[in-house]
């Protein structure tokens, strides 16, 4: 009711006083606190019966000020929130009649988000230990965003750690509360200190309707304390030094130095050596190693050696270890001469030298053996334990045989073999003396006090072989019995004699050739011949061996002499069995066989005669068989059900054996198949039969009888079952198998056509009769059995899945829907069911086109049927349509099928304007001429695509600013010279730049446009992009003089355009056509100028030289722009002369005139000689004009009436070099390089103008018939007079 009465007051006003006062209906606004300055705030609203006319005033003028007339508040000063939430302010409204009304207006200043998170407590250090364990707190920072909402939310990251936050920065990670927890090991000795680059960014939130996210950031300073964890470490490894033997004790060797690696703590170090029994000492302050004991490099088991010096600091690391370090320290003991050489009996290099050393040997040597022949049985080696120089020596013999012998070598240096040899063979005589000796003496030069050794030798001299080795006989019989043990002997005392003494007369024995002995050796030493390998000697193979056996001396005389080996008979072969025994038989038939074998030992002897019997087996006692001629018979009538085997066969073994000894056999298999006959009757095995099966299984197998045969094969014992009929026999069929041999199966299933349902059958079961049928005998054999099968219930329905009606799911991108999209439903008709979800298939597209995989993972179904949003990757721009295909599946379901139909659910993703609009490259080059480029011109096209749908996707185009850059390097802004205009493209919308008012032609420069497509949704996203418009001014503009009235040229304008187009290759802008009563054209009577620009589309323009120089070498285009009337080509910009000036010019030309009528009667004469050879040139210029290619233009002096040259035969107007080939024979002597010009004039003679008075300063032949030539050559005709005229284009402006 209390609106109502509200309503009614302004109405009781009214009756008291006739005209109501207004009143205000706000009492609250809301304003953003990043409101711009001027921007619109709030509107004051309020009410007047009346009608009348308001006017409003706010007392806050320091934040707002207001429109009176509309009551539209706008920004005075900027808001701020966490300084002034809230506040209110005085407003009134005055309606001219009534006293203004006035109310307290309670301002509400919105948040946004316009602060970064700041952190507290700052700066942030601290120290941690080196060995802080692994997920410990190192810090806590606390960072403070004074917003509301997700941007007072603070999350922390740590971007980078110094030092190498490469490798380091998955060193700390930092939690949700802004602890920074350690992630891996700190090691004082790798890094002293981290500085961590820590950003506290906040949830985000609106900041000029954007959404925006503040951070800041600040460094956490942590340095790291040493432990003393780490053992020490030496310093300049590695350790080596020297010292001579026999040096003074406490001699110095070095100093090993070694310091704490925590060197923070920096402990105290003491050194020892671990080394037991060494002549070194170490002080264990210092680390100086001294000589403890003598030296002697000889005792020393190396002259290097090695020392193991420990380094400990004083006190334990901090898991309670001693912290030491070890290091190989290596000293050599350099040598001194204290020793001198010694003998030693030894070989090198086995020589032990701790030995005691001997001073006599004993050798042997032949008599007369040749010179330089060692002494034989003599090992002598000769040692120095000195080094280097001080273990040389010298050797030389005495005594008084030395001078038959020589020493080698006569020096050596440490150790050496020394060798007697041979000097004088005759001295070596076994008849003179049976022993000789020498002495051997080494005198080591540098150790005169105690320099050498002796050593005697005694040498026995040996006799010389002069008998050879002779046998008793010449030939011996011998016998050995065949596969004999190794080793046999077969003659024992073959001997020969040889007289000789001592090894000469050592005789060894050796069988020739060595092919036999494989088979036969000899014993070296005694003669006797034995058998290498008996199983080699086989009589039936070889019965007789021919060898030689020979006798050697110790000199290597051989006498031989001849064995005849003969191989005697041993029982080694073994029966053979000729012929296969395979005998067929029916079953109730006896059978009779004979066996046949031969035997290849001696034949006649008991070694080859065979006997034969029956070897114990299966049916050995079914058959017998004569021992001497191996016939066999059958005791009885095989019966064919007796025999397990499959195929019915019998296998019996007969032995055949010899009587030789040992006693040999070999044995063969006789096999005998067995016909079947058909005598047995089928049997089950069982008396009856039960089975169940579940309804509606069409198809389904129920069980399995089984039953048996007697009868051996299986056309005989084959079994087929059936089904009697019956009541519900023709539910079933049945299906015979075989199981193995005479046993089978018969399956009874339901019929595949029948279905059994359950619940319509009274009796749940039906009774059967199967009969098993023996299909091979002629009078039925069957046997017969009862079969009760009993139907059971089962769950078979399939469920079915209910989609929602639309079946289309709206979701909208940019995870701005979450969770619960939909529930689905399912239903099952069985009573029993438990129905779950399953998903199948996700299909994402994109319109009506595949977009892959991008949406696998953006909804998932649960088992109970929910649909949820699975990610915040939802993309409309990826894809618009997301297809489930799913299903519902009943656990329960015991037969057919569990699964419901596949369903699709169409999931719709909503777009959102999320995507700026994007400008394409710009690969063109754009050009505009100011002064032929009227409004409406396209000077430039941009295109942008938005990848974002429907009114969000429309771009529109915009010129957001013109700056003209100056060739100077200078800018200027300018306004409304350009706008554009959008269309759409398939998805691409182009931009034209067209002129929207008229440019200013004399500016110089390029125009540089910012072009802005800004898109059609909420929030409004924008782009720019900068177009170079390159400007063509008035200094490019070329005056084109022609002898053809205006009309006409505007007529043929077309064709102008076409061939200057043609020459010059670039695009040809025509500003103006007019005659040339507007201008001044002194050269020639031209009637009219074409005022023209000459442009490339990358923006750079053509001038009058380089215009003059296109067309000068195309020959043709230069003929077809005479015919069209071209006469001169000039300089855009004629300037206008005054008065005074023409006066000045009239009086100079009348002084110019007098003084060329002067040089012209001087050069009548001249020119008169030269007339007709100059005729000659002219035509020479004229057919090397119309021959020449523009290409050879180029490269000659081909330009037609061009006749001026330099010193190098180049043309210096045009500055190109010109082949000498090609001279066109203008210049016949040094006179003629100088110039004689038709071209000084820059005209261009039409044809009708042949009056050579009208023209002054040109030179012309006297024959008014020589201009023909020239126009026909132009014209591309054949000229009707030999005669020519050089005129052409000047080079003059060029």
């Amino acid at each position: 009711m209390a609106w109502r009465l509200l309503v009614l007051v302004p109405f009781l006003l009214t009756a008291v006083s006739g005209n109501t006062a207004p009143f205000f209906n706000m009492t609250v606004v809301y304003v953003p606190e990043d409101l711009e300055l001027g921007q619109y705030a709030f509107q004051l609203q309020a009410t007047d019966l009346d009608g009348d006319k308001l006017t409003y005033s706010i007392g806050e003028t320091f934040y707002f000020s207001v429109n009176s007339q509309t009551g539209n508040v706008t920004l005075r000063n900027y808001l701020d929130r966490e300084t002034l939430p809230r506040f209110t302010v005085a407003v009134s409204v005055f309606d001219g009649v009534n006293e203004p009304v006035s109310r307290q207006l309670t301002v509400i200043v919105e948040d946004r988000n316009d602060n970064a998170p700041v952190f507290q407590g700052l700066p942030y250090q601290a120290s941690i230990p080196e060995n802080m364990t692994l997920n410990s707190t190192v810090f806590t920072v606390f960072a403070n965003d004074s917003d509301t909402g997700d941007a007072s939310k603070v999350s922390y990251s740590i971007r980078e750690v110094i030092p190498d936050s490469k490798n380091n920065l998955w060193l700390f990670y930092i939690l949700p509360n802004g602890k920074v927890v350690l992630n891996g090991s700190l090691d004082y000795a790798r890094n002293t200190f981290y500085q961590l680059k820590i950003f506290a960014k906040d949830g985000g939130g609106l900041l000029h309707n954007k959404l925006v996210f503040q951070e800041s950031w600040t460094y956490l300073s942590l340095t790291i304390l040493d432990l003393p964890n780490l053992d020490p470490q030496f310093l300049n490894e590695p350790y080596s030094g020297s010292v001579p033997e026999n040096c003074d004790l406490g001699t110095t060797v070095l100093t090993v130095t070694a310091m704490d690696r925590d060197t923070g703590v920096n402990d105290e170090i003491s050194y020892s050596i671990a080394n037991a029994s060494i002549p070194f000492a170490i002080d264990p302050k210092t680390g100086t190693i001294t000589v403890s004991e003598p030296l002697d490099r000889e005792q020393l088991p190396s002259e290097k050696v090695l020392l193991e010096v420990k380094a400990r600091e004083e006190n334990m690391d901090i898991h309670g270890k001693v912290a030491q370090a070890s290091t190989l320290v290596t000293v050599l003991v350099t040598d001194v001469n204290d020793n001198k050489p010694q003998f030693y009996h030894c070989s090198l290099p086995s020589c032990n030298f701790s030995t005691s050393a001997q001073n006599n040997f004993r050798g042997s040597i032949i008599e007369h053996s040749s010179s330089r022949l060692p002494v034989s049985n003599l090992s002598i080696v000769a040692h120095d334990p000195d080094e280097g120089i001080n273990s040389s020596y010298e050797l030389h013999l005495q005594g008084p045989n030395a001078s038959a012998f020589t020493v080698s070598p006569p020096k050596i240096a440490g150790t050496g073999e020394v060798q007697l040899l041979v000097q004088n063979p005759a001295a070596v005589d076994y008849e003179i003396s049976h022993v000789m000796m020498v002495q051997i003496v080494a005198n080591d030069t540098g150790n005169p006090t105690d320099c050498c050794s002796t050593a005697t030798v005694t040498i026995d001299l040996i006799d010389s072989n002069d008998h050879i080795p002779e046998f008793p006989q010449s030939t011996y019989n011998l016998n050995v019995m065949e596969n004999c043990p190794d080793g046999t002997i077969i003659a024992p005392n073959i001997t020969a004699y040889d007289p000789d003494s001592g090894v000469l007369g050592e005789i060894t024995y050796q069988l020739l050739p060595e092919t036999i002995h494989t088979i036969f050796t000899v014993n070296a030493t005694t003669g006797t011949v034995l058998v290498q390998n008996g199983s080699l000697l086989d009589r039936e193979t070889r019965s007789i061996y021919y060898a030689n056996l020979q006798a050697k001396d110790g000199g290597n005389l051989v006498g031989t002499t001849v064995l005849e080996i003969t191989v005697l008979d041993a029982n080694d072969m073994v029966p053979i069995v000729t012929g296969s025994y395979f005998i067929s038989v029916e079953e109730g038939q006896n059978i009779s066989t004979q066996i046949r074998a031969i035997d290849n030992d001696e034949p006649g002897s008991p070694n080859s005669n065979l006997g034969f019997r029956i070897l114990p087996g299966p049916f050995s006692e079914n058959f017998t068989i004569n021992e001497t001629t191996g016939e066999m018979h059958s005791k009885e009538p095989l019966d064919r059900e007796a025999l397990e085997d499959e195929q019915g066969r019998m296998v019996v073994t007969v032995l055949v054996y010899d009587h030789g000894v040992p006693q040999l056999n070999t044995s063969a298999n006789v096999t005998i198949t067995v016909g079947d006959l058909n005598d047995n009757a089928p049997v089950f095995l069982n008396q009856s039969y039960e089975f169940s099966v579940f309804e509606d299984s069409p198809g389904s197998f129920v069980g399995q009888v089984q039953a048996t045969d007697a009868d051996r094969t299986e056309i005989n014992y084959r079994i087929s079952f059936l089904l009697q009929r019956g009541s519900g026999s023709s539910n079933f069929l049945i299906r015979s198998s075989r199981l193995g041999l005479g046993h089978y199966g018969g399956q009874l299933s339901v019929d595949p056509d029948m279905s059994l349902d359950y619940d319509s059958m009274q009796q749940k079961f039906f009774s059967l009769v199967v009969q098993a049928e023996n299909t091979a005998a002629d009078v039925g054999d069957t046997a017969d059995v009862s079969v009760v099968v009993h139907i059971l219930d089962v769950n078979d329905e399939p469920p079915s899945v209910l989609l929602p009606s639309p079946g289309n799911v709206h979701v909208s991108e940019n995870n701005t829907q979450q969770g619960l999209v939909l529930t689905l439903v399912a239903s099952d008709a069985d009573t029993n069911h438990s129905l779950v979800f399953e998903e199948l298939e996700v299909a994402c597209f994109k319109g009506t086109i595949s977009a892959g995989e991008v949406c696998w993972d953006w909804f998932v179904l649960a088992p109970n049927g929910s649909v949820l949003v699975n990610s915040s990757d939802i993309d409309y721009e990826l894809c618009d349509v997301v297809e489930l295909t799913l299903r519902a599946e009943d656990l329960y379901t015991e037969k057919g099928n569990r699964y419901s139909q596949n369903e699709t659910l169409r999931i719709l993703i909503t777009d959102v304007n999320d995507n700026t609009p994007l400008f394409l490259p710009i690969s063109e080059t754009f050009v505009v001429v100011p002064e032929v480029s009227p409004v409406g011109l396209q000077v430039a096209t941009v295109k942008a695509t938005d990848a974002d749908s429907g009114l969000a996707g429309t771009i529109t185009f915009s010129v957001a600013s013109v700056v003209l850059v100056e060739d100077n390097g200078a800018s200027q802004l300018l306004d409304s010279l350009f706008n554009v205009d959008a269309m759409k493209e398939g998805d691409t919308y182009v931009g034209t730049i067209r002129v929207a008012s008229n440019l200013d032609s004399s500016l110089k420069g390029q125009y540089q446009l910012t072009v802005e497509a800004r898109d059609g949704g909420l929030p409004v996203h924008t782009a720019q992009t900068v177009l170079n418009i390159f400007a063509v001014d008035q200094s490019y503009r070329v005056h084109l003089q022609f002898m053809e009235t205006v009309d006409k040229v505007q007529t043929n304008s077309e064709r102008i355009k076409a061939a200057l187009t043609t020459a010059t290759k670039a695009g040809v802008y025509v500003a103006a056509i007019r005659s040339t009563e507007d201008t001044r054209a002194p050269q020639v009577e031209a009637k009219s100028v074409m005022e023209a620009y000459f442009v490339y589309s990358n923006g750079t323009a053509l001038d009058v030289n380089q215009l003059s120089v296109l067309i000068q070498t195309d020959p043709q285009i230069l003929a077809e722009l005479v015919n069209l009337g071209l006469a001169v080509i000039g300089p855009g910009e004629v300037v206008k002369p005054t008065r005074e000036t023409e006066l000045i010019g009239i009086i100079a030309g009348l002084a110019a005139f007098l003084l060329i009528f002067i040089l012209i009667v001087t050069l009548v004469l001249v020119l008169t000689t030269k007339s007709y050879k100059r005729k000659l040139s002219a035509m020479k210029a004229l057919k090397a004009a119309t021959t020449f290619s523009p290409a050879m233009a180029q490269q000659g002096a081909g330009i037609p009436g061009t006749n001026q040259y330099n010193a190098e035969g180049a043309n210096p107007m045009l500055n190109l070099s010109i082949d000498p080939s090609h001279d066109l024979g203008f210049h016949e002597d040094s006179v003629s390089v100088a110039s004689m010009n038709s071209l000084d004039e820059n005209t261009v003679n039409a044809p009708a103008d042949n009056n050579p008075g009208d023209k002054q300063g040109q030179v012309q032949l006297t024959d008014p018939s020589d201009e023909e030539v020239l126009v026909a050559a132009l014209n591309g005709k054949e000229p009707t007079k030999m005669a020519y005229i050089n005129t052409t284009f000047t080079t003059t402006d060029l």
